[in-house]
């Protein structure tokens, strides 16, 4: 089962597994963090196994230039237990569907240089095209 997190006990299921990719978060941060970015339209899908969270992604509907109106997905994420058992593929394959239901042109993220697999399952899984570097300064 796929589900739009919402209450505070779903947002805290997800954040279980959100943790894993992003570990610098704590769940002060988590929720303070996240209440700004639903105003701005972020929202976290989460799939699940019986009860259990077992993969979760956090997306929003962005607008730009060069993407056109697309769904950006900001983290996708399964916990370390039940990689590779298909949990992944179909949340991204959900967040595919609610794009073309949307209307959007397309679906897009970023992915760490680091992370060798994960490019592997976009790419050759999932079918997505690499088609550009990410830039960063800290300030």
């Amino acid at each position: 089962m796929i589900k739009h997190l919402k209450t505070k006990e779903e947002l805290l299921q997800g954040y279980e597994v959100l943790k894993e990719l992003r570990t610098h978060l704590t769940e002060e941060t988590f929720f303070a963090m996240y209440e700004k970015m639903k105003r701005e339209g972020y929202e976290i899908h989460a799939c699940y196994d019986s009860e259990e969270v077992m993969a979760v992604t956090g997306i929003i509907p962005l607008t730009n230039y060069y993407d056109g109106y697309h769904i950006y997905v900001y983290d996708l994420v399964t916990a370390s237990h039940a990689r590779s058992n298909g949990y992944g593929e179909k949340l991204l394959s959900h967040i595919e569907m609610l794009a073309k239901e949307k209307g959007c042109q397309n679906v897009t993220l970023s992915s760490g240089i680091q992370r060798k697999d994960a490019h592997r399952f976009y790419e050759e899984k999932m079918q997505y095209d690499k088609t550009s570097f990410v830039f960063k300064k800290e300030l």
